[in-house]
């Protein structure tokens, strides 16, 4: 089960350190060349190249001054988790993972290119692309990255990924690689809730992408932000090899952060605070601390009734106010019905906090109750 807004994000705590939560299954569409020798290297490759590996290296510490490490604290969790971040304004508007932010109760960065610690707040996501802008508060004068979207990427094409690799901090690591697939589609899971996302038109690497490095830059031969890092096998578990590694093209990362900078909401980008039900559900069926899955029969004392089961309640939440309890399930938000955790996260990511909303569950003796009820601000993401 998962602490979230609504009950559930994807991979809350996916770079959670000590910790495995997230796991994450991947199937191809089929690239539509074959690989072929990259026309240029990172560092220590073998490609033909006018680019001397002291240039590279001096391009990729450029690259390297863009980026903050940043750890989020996670209350109701109980973890600490390390993720990365791409400065795109001196004045600290970052762009990231979702995975990195979900879940946080505190958010801080570290600018590498000055060192300087900043606290941060969400200014919005997008769920369904894995995507988060941060700012840091107080910055000024940094060094910023610009992203690639125009740039070509080709199967075989050198690439480098940077980032806060295992949560050490200090300057990113970089993982060498090339690019093996294009157009890939992972589905990630929290193994430990009910909540996933298909993430698609990804580009795979097999570069060695590590926990920490999500949200990180993954650039080619020339120094070009081509992607977002944002799953690796470290840490996670695949149904591929294990050196595979993925990240969001650069024209899908622009254009959703250009999106969340204007205001743009819709119905995948959520701007601001995230409206908290003060709940951890699964699906109906697991019974409480049972692992993620499908929508399914009902919970505790919920008969076959489809929706999504309270596993926790937090005291003195919006929740517990209404007196909902363990084995209650969830069955429709706002007038809308509920499936699973999934449906529930999407609902919740309409509203605000303070909107008023009602809810409808089923409680443990079966019988259908229905409330209004005020949502309080919760974790991010």
């Amino acid at each position: 089960m998962k602490w979230s807004a609504a009950g559930l994000a994807t991979c809350a705590v996916a770079v959670a350190l000590g910790t495995a939560g997230c796991s994450f299954t991947s199937s191809s569409a089929p690239s539509s060349s074959p690989p072929t020798a990259p026309a240029s290297t990172a560092s220590g490759g073998t490609g033909t190249t006018g680019t001397t590996e002291s240039s590279q290296g001096a391009t990729l510490a450029q690259v390297a001054a863009g980026s903050v490490d940043l750890v989020s604290e996670q209350g109701l969790a109980g973890t600490e988790a390390a993720g990365t971040g791409i400065v795109l304004t001196p004045d600290g508007i970052v762009l990231t993972n979702n995975h990195v932010i979900n879940g946080a109760t505190s958010l801080t960065g570290v600018d590498i290119g000055n060192g300087h610690s900043y606290t941060a707040s969400v200014i919005g996501y997008d769920r369904s692309h894995d995507l988060a802008l941060v700012r840091l508060h107080g910055a000024s004068g940094l060094a910023t990255l610009s992203l690639a979207p125009g740039a070509r990427v080709s199967v075989g094409d050198a690439v480098t990924a940077l980032g806060n690799a295992g949560g050490r901090g200090g300057q990113p690591a970089r993982a060498s690689g090339s690019v093996t697939a294009l157009d890939q589609q992972i589905v990630a899971t929290d193994e430990a809730g009910g909540s996933s996302e298909q993430l698609t038109g990804l580009i795979q690497v097999d570069a060695p992408i590590q926990a920490g490095d999500s949200g990180g830059p993954l650039v080619n031969a020339t120094g070009q932000v081509i992607g977002i890092d944002t799953a690796a096998s470290v840490g996670y578990h695949f149904s591929t090899t294990p050196t595979q590694g993925f990240a969001i093209p650069a024209a899908q990362a622009q254009s959703t952060a250009d999106a969340i900078e204007a205001g743009r909401a819709s119905a995948t980008v959520h701007l601001g605070a995230t409206a908290w039900l003060g709940v951890a559900v699964e699906t109906a069926g697991q019974g409480a601390g049972g692992g993620a899955g499908g929508g399914g029969g009902g919970g505790a004392g919920g008969g076959d009734v489809a929706g999504a089961t309270i596993a926790q309640v937090v005291p003195g939440s919006p929740a517990a106010g209404l007196g909902l309890a363990s084995g209650d399930v969830i069955t429709a938000l706002g007038g809308a019905p509920v499936a699973d955790p999934n449906g529930l996260t999407a609902l919740m990511d309409r509203h605000h906090p303070g909107d008023t909303v009602t809810l409808a569950w089923t409680d443990a003796f079966g019988q259908s109750q229905s409330a209004s009820l005020q949502l309080g601000s919760g974790p991010a993401g």
